[in-house]
Protein backbone atom coordinates (compact mmCIF):
# COMPACT_ATOMS: atom_id res chain seq x y z
CA UNK A 1 0.00 0.00 0.00
CA UNK A 2 1.48 3.33 -1.04
CA UNK A 3 1.83 5.86 1.77
CA UNK A 4 1.99 9.53 0.82
CA UNK A 5 0.45 12.88 1.72
CA UNK A 6 -3.00 13.11 0.17
CA UNK A 7 -4.84 15.00 2.88
CA UNK A 8 -7.76 17.18 1.85
CA UNK A 9 -6.79 20.18 3.92
CA UNK A 10 -7.60 22.23 7.01
CA UNK A 11 -10.99 23.35 8.26
CA UNK A 12 -12.31 25.45 11.11
CA UNK A 13 -15.62 24.99 12.93
CA UNK A 14 -17.95 27.97 12.84
CA UNK A 15 -19.51 29.24 16.06
CA UNK A 16 -23.12 30.39 16.23
CA UNK A 17 -23.56 34.07 16.95
CA UNK A 18 -26.94 35.81 16.68
CA UNK A 19 -30.03 33.65 17.09
CA UNK A 20 -31.45 34.97 13.82
CA UNK A 21 -28.14 34.09 12.05
CA UNK A 22 -27.91 37.67 10.78
CA UNK A 23 -24.15 37.59 11.40
CA UNK A 24 -23.55 34.15 9.83
CA UNK A 25 -22.19 35.57 6.57
CA UNK A 26 -19.78 37.87 8.41
CA UNK A 27 -18.55 34.96 10.52
CA UNK A 28 -17.97 32.82 7.44
CA UNK A 29 -16.13 35.72 5.79
CA UNK A 30 -13.75 35.84 8.75
CA UNK A 31 -13.11 32.10 8.71
CA UNK A 32 -12.52 32.13 4.97
CA UNK A 33 -10.05 35.01 5.33
CA UNK A 34 -7.83 32.69 7.40
CA UNK A 35 -7.06 30.59 4.33
CA UNK A 36 -8.84 27.37 5.32
CA UNK A 37 -10.07 24.77 2.85
CA UNK A 38 -13.26 23.85 4.70
CA UNK A 39 -15.73 25.20 7.24
CA UNK A 40 -17.52 22.89 9.65
CA UNK A 41 -21.08 24.06 10.24
CA UNK A 42 -22.67 23.41 13.67
CA UNK A 43 -26.02 22.49 12.16
CA UNK A 44 -27.14 21.22 15.58
CA UNK A 45 -27.28 24.87 16.72
CA UNK A 46 -28.89 26.58 13.71
CA UNK A 47 -32.54 25.49 14.32
CA UNK A 48 -32.48 23.58 11.03
CA UNK A 49 -34.55 20.65 12.31
CA UNK A 50 -37.86 21.02 14.16
CA UNK A 51 -39.49 17.95 15.73
CA UNK A 52 -37.66 15.62 13.39
CA UNK A 53 -38.39 17.56 10.20
CA UNK A 54 -36.25 19.89 8.10
CA UNK A 55 -36.92 23.58 8.72
CA UNK A 56 -36.82 24.54 5.05
CA UNK A 57 -37.15 28.27 5.65
CA UNK A 58 -34.11 28.27 7.93
CA UNK A 59 -32.21 25.99 5.54
CA UNK A 60 -32.78 28.49 2.72
CA UNK A 61 -31.36 31.27 4.93
CA UNK A 62 -28.25 29.24 5.76
CA UNK A 63 -27.79 28.26 2.11
CA UNK A 64 -27.92 31.93 1.13
CA UNK A 65 -24.99 32.60 3.48
CA UNK A 66 -22.92 29.54 2.60
CA UNK A 67 -23.24 29.00 -1.14
CA UNK A 68 -21.06 30.49 -3.86
CA UNK A 69 -18.01 30.89 -1.64
CA UNK A 70 -15.76 28.38 -3.35
CA UNK A 71 -15.08 26.53 -0.11
CA UNK A 72 -16.00 23.06 1.14
CA UNK A 73 -18.18 22.30 4.15
CA UNK A 74 -18.68 19.59 6.73
CA UNK A 75 -21.57 19.41 9.20
CA UNK A 76 -21.75 18.48 12.87
CA UNK A 77 -25.03 16.73 13.56
CA UNK A 78 -27.00 16.93 16.83
CA UNK A 79 -25.01 15.96 19.90
CA UNK A 80 -28.12 14.40 21.46
CA UNK A 81 -28.08 11.53 18.95
CA UNK A 82 -26.92 8.55 21.03
CA UNK A 83 -26.32 5.20 19.30
CA UNK A 84 -26.25 3.42 22.68
CA UNK A 85 -29.62 4.65 23.93
CA UNK A 86 -32.38 2.12 24.75
CA UNK A 87 -34.60 0.75 21.99
CA UNK A 88 -37.48 3.13 22.74
CA UNK A 89 -35.28 6.13 21.83
CA UNK A 90 -33.92 4.75 18.55
CA UNK A 91 -36.81 5.87 16.27
CA UNK A 92 -36.52 9.45 17.54
CA UNK A 93 -32.75 9.48 17.05
CA UNK A 94 -33.06 8.06 13.54
CA UNK A 95 -35.72 10.63 12.65
CA UNK A 96 -33.57 13.54 13.79
CA UNK A 97 -30.43 12.07 12.22
CA UNK A 98 -32.13 11.56 8.85
CA UNK A 99 -33.48 15.12 8.86
CA UNK A 100 -30.12 16.60 9.85
CA UNK A 101 -28.43 14.54 7.14
CA UNK A 102 -30.93 16.03 4.68
CA UNK A 103 -29.77 19.43 5.92
CA UNK A 104 -26.11 18.48 5.47
CA UNK A 105 -26.79 17.30 1.92
CA UNK A 106 -28.71 20.50 1.20
CA UNK A 107 -25.68 22.52 2.33
CA UNK A 108 -23.29 20.28 0.35
CA UNK A 109 -21.52 19.37 3.57
CA UNK A 110 -20.40 15.86 2.72
CA UNK A 111 -18.75 14.84 6.01
CA UNK A 112 -21.49 14.46 8.62
CA UNK A 113 -20.12 14.19 12.17
CA UNK A 114 -22.06 12.27 14.81
CA UNK A 115 -20.98 11.28 18.29
CA UNK A 116 -20.19 7.75 19.38
CA UNK A 117 -22.61 6.19 21.85
CA UNK A 118 -22.65 6.72 25.60
CA UNK A 119 -24.37 4.72 28.31
CA UNK A 120 -24.90 4.88 32.05
CA UNK A 121 -25.04 1.09 32.29
CA UNK A 122 -22.43 -0.44 34.57
CA UNK A 123 -23.25 -4.16 34.38
CA UNK A 124 -21.20 -5.99 31.71
CA UNK A 125 -24.30 -7.60 30.16
CA UNK A 126 -26.10 -4.26 29.88
CA UNK A 127 -23.01 -2.62 28.38
CA UNK A 128 -22.75 -5.42 25.84
CA UNK A 129 -26.37 -4.81 24.81
CA UNK A 130 -25.66 -1.09 24.48
CA UNK A 131 -22.68 -1.87 22.24
CA UNK A 132 -24.88 -4.10 20.06
CA UNK A 133 -27.44 -1.31 19.75
CA UNK A 134 -24.64 1.03 18.73
CA UNK A 135 -23.43 -1.34 16.01
CA UNK A 136 -26.92 -1.67 14.55
CA UNK A 137 -27.48 2.08 14.78
CA UNK A 138 -24.19 2.96 13.09
CA UNK A 139 -24.92 0.59 10.23
CA UNK A 140 -28.19 2.43 9.71
CA UNK A 141 -26.32 5.73 9.90
CA UNK A 142 -24.08 4.51 7.10
CA UNK A 143 -27.12 3.55 5.02
CA UNK A 144 -28.78 6.93 5.58
CA UNK A 145 -25.54 8.75 4.74
CA UNK A 146 -24.93 6.73 1.58
CA UNK A 147 -28.45 7.44 0.33
CA UNK A 148 -27.66 11.17 0.55
CA UNK A 149 -24.14 11.05 -0.85
CA UNK A 150 -22.60 11.71 2.58
CA UNK A 151 -19.94 10.12 4.78
CA UNK A 152 -20.98 9.59 8.42
CA UNK A 153 -17.98 10.24 10.67
CA UNK A 154 -18.30 8.82 14.22
CA UNK A 155 -16.53 11.00 16.78
CA UNK A 156 -14.55 9.73 19.76
CA UNK A 157 -15.83 10.89 23.14
CA UNK A 158 -15.06 10.78 26.85
CA UNK A 159 -17.37 10.33 29.82
CA UNK A 160 -18.91 13.38 31.49
CA UNK A 161 -22.22 14.40 33.16
CA UNK A 162 -22.73 10.97 34.71
CA UNK A 163 -22.12 8.84 31.63
CA UNK A 164 -20.30 5.63 32.52
CA UNK A 165 -19.09 4.24 29.20
CA UNK A 166 -18.24 5.27 25.66
CA UNK A 167 -15.99 3.31 23.28
CA UNK A 168 -12.29 3.98 23.50
CA UNK A 169 -10.55 4.52 20.13
CA UNK A 170 -9.54 0.87 19.73
CA UNK A 171 -13.08 -0.27 20.48
CA UNK A 172 -14.49 2.19 17.96
CA UNK A 173 -12.02 0.95 15.34
CA UNK A 174 -13.23 -2.60 15.99
CA UNK A 175 -16.86 -1.55 15.58
CA UNK A 176 -16.17 0.24 12.29
CA UNK A 177 -14.16 -2.72 11.05
CA UNK A 178 -17.01 -5.10 11.93
CA UNK A 179 -19.69 -2.89 10.34
CA UNK A 180 -17.52 -2.32 7.24
CA UNK A 181 -19.85 0.23 5.65
CA UNK A 182 -18.26 2.37 2.92
CA UNK A 183 -20.17 5.47 4.05
CA UNK A 184 -19.15 5.11 7.71
CA UNK A 185 -15.83 6.23 9.16
CA UNK A 186 -14.39 7.88 12.27
CA UNK A 187 -13.80 11.39 13.49
CA UNK A 188 -10.80 11.35 15.81
CA UNK A 189 -11.19 14.07 18.40
CA UNK A 190 -7.71 13.93 19.86
CA UNK A 191 -8.55 15.77 23.08
CA UNK A 192 -11.63 13.62 23.70
CA UNK A 193 -9.56 10.48 23.20
CA UNK A 194 -6.82 11.78 25.48
CA UNK A 195 -9.34 12.44 28.25
CA UNK A 196 -11.02 9.06 27.74
CA UNK A 197 -7.78 7.12 28.09
CA UNK A 198 -6.64 9.20 31.08
CA UNK A 199 -9.91 8.38 32.85
CA UNK A 200 -9.28 4.67 32.17
CA UNK A 201 -5.78 4.89 33.64
CA UNK A 202 -4.34 4.05 30.21
CA UNK A 203 -2.88 7.39 29.21
CA UNK A 204 0.29 5.65 27.96
CA UNK A 205 -1.78 3.98 25.23
CA UNK A 206 -2.81 7.28 23.64
CA UNK A 207 -0.57 7.17 20.58
CA UNK A 208 -1.02 3.44 19.98
CA UNK A 209 -4.80 3.79 20.18
CA UNK A 210 -4.70 6.72 17.76
CA UNK A 211 -2.65 4.61 15.36
CA UNK A 212 -5.29 1.86 15.49
CA UNK A 213 -8.19 4.21 14.71
CA UNK A 214 -6.35 6.48 12.26
CA UNK A 215 -6.92 4.28 9.15
CA UNK A 216 -10.71 4.71 9.68
CA UNK A 217 -10.56 8.46 10.37
CA UNK A 218 -11.38 10.59 7.34
CA UNK A 219 -12.19 13.49 9.65
CA UNK A 220 -10.14 14.89 12.55
CA UNK A 221 -11.00 17.42 15.25
CA UNK A 222 -7.91 19.41 16.12
CA UNK A 223 -7.65 21.20 19.46
CA UNK A 224 -5.50 20.77 22.53
CA UNK A 225 -5.80 19.88 26.19
CA UNK A 226 -3.82 18.21 28.98
CA UNK A 227 -5.99 15.08 29.20
CA UNK A 228 -6.78 15.82 32.84
CA UNK A 229 -10.18 14.99 34.28
CA UNK A 230 -12.46 17.90 35.14
CA UNK A 231 -12.89 16.61 38.68
CA UNK A 232 -12.17 19.69 40.79
CA UNK A 233 -14.44 22.69 41.20
CA UNK A 234 -13.35 25.87 39.42
CA UNK A 235 -15.11 29.23 39.41
CA UNK A 236 -14.39 30.24 35.81
CA UNK A 237 -13.14 28.73 32.58
CA UNK A 238 -9.93 30.64 33.20
CA UNK A 239 -9.50 28.74 36.47
CA UNK A 240 -10.09 25.42 34.69
CA UNK A 241 -7.32 26.49 32.33
CA UNK A 242 -5.07 27.30 35.29
CA UNK A 243 -5.47 23.71 36.48
CA UNK A 244 -5.40 22.27 32.94
CA UNK A 245 -8.63 20.37 33.51
CA UNK A 246 -11.15 19.10 30.98
CA UNK A 247 -11.86 19.49 27.30
CA UNK A 248 -10.38 22.98 26.92
CA UNK A 249 -10.47 23.33 23.10
CA UNK A 250 -7.13 25.14 23.13
CA UNK A 251 -5.17 26.02 19.99
CA UNK A 252 -2.98 23.06 18.97
CA UNK A 253 0.38 23.28 20.71
CA UNK A 254 -1.03 25.00 23.81
CA UNK A 255 -1.68 21.73 25.68
CA UNK A 256 0.47 18.62 25.82
CA UNK A 257 -1.06 16.37 23.16
CA UNK A 258 1.99 14.85 21.39
CA UNK A 259 1.24 16.19 17.90
CA UNK A 260 4.69 15.45 16.49
CA UNK A 261 4.51 11.79 17.52
CA UNK A 262 0.97 11.49 16.19
CA UNK A 263 1.78 12.98 12.82
CA UNK A 264 4.84 10.74 12.51
CA UNK A 265 3.22 7.47 13.54
CA UNK A 266 -0.39 7.67 12.33
CA UNK A 267 -1.53 6.95 8.78
CA UNK A 268 -4.92 8.34 7.76
CA UNK A 269 -7.20 7.66 4.79
CA UNK A 270 -6.62 9.72 1.68
CA UNK A 271 -8.70 12.89 1.75
CA UNK A 272 -8.57 13.26 5.54
CA UNK A 273 -9.77 16.62 6.89
CA UNK A 274 -7.92 18.43 9.70
CA UNK A 275 -10.76 20.47 11.24
CA UNK A 276 -9.97 22.86 14.09
CA UNK A 277 -12.44 23.27 16.98
CA UNK A 278 -11.57 26.29 19.12
CA UNK A 279 -13.35 27.52 22.21
CA UNK A 280 -14.73 30.99 21.52
CA UNK A 281 -12.38 32.56 24.06
CA UNK A 282 -9.40 31.55 21.87
CA UNK A 283 -10.70 32.79 18.54
CA UNK A 284 -8.25 35.70 18.64
CA UNK A 285 -5.62 32.99 18.00
CA UNK A 286 -7.45 31.30 15.13
CA UNK A 287 -4.85 32.32 12.53
CA UNK A 288 -2.11 30.70 14.63
CA UNK A 289 -4.19 27.53 15.02
CA UNK A 290 -4.72 27.38 11.26
CA UNK A 291 -0.99 27.76 10.57
CA UNK A 292 -0.09 24.96 13.03
CA UNK A 293 -2.76 22.68 11.59
CA UNK A 294 -1.68 23.38 8.03
CA UNK A 295 1.83 22.29 8.96
CA UNK A 296 0.48 19.06 10.49
CA UNK A 297 -1.71 18.47 7.46
CA UNK A 298 1.20 18.95 5.04
CA UNK A 299 3.19 16.29 6.89
CA UNK A 300 0.36 13.79 7.40
CA UNK A 301 0.78 10.27 6.02
CA UNK A 302 -2.20 8.95 4.08
CA UNK A 303 -3.06 5.75 2.23
CA UNK A 304 -6.03 4.56 0.18
CA UNK A 305 -8.75 2.81 2.21
CA UNK A 306 -8.17 -0.92 2.68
Amino acid sequence: MQIKNDAFGVGLSAIKGADDLSDLGTGLDHIQSLGVDLIELPIFDYDLVIAGRVNHRRLAEVRAATQGRGIAYSAHGPLAINPMDPDWAVPRHLEVMAASMDVAAGLEAYHYVLHAGMTMETLPEARAEACKRQRDFLHRAGELAAARGLIACVETLFEYDGWKHTPDPVQLAGELEAIAHPALCATIDFSHSYLKLDAMGRREEFVSQMKRLAPFARHLHIHDSFGRQDEMWAYTQGERLAYGHGDLHLPPGEGDIPWEQLITECCFPAGVVFNIELDKRYWHRAAEAVAVSQDLCRRARTAPPG
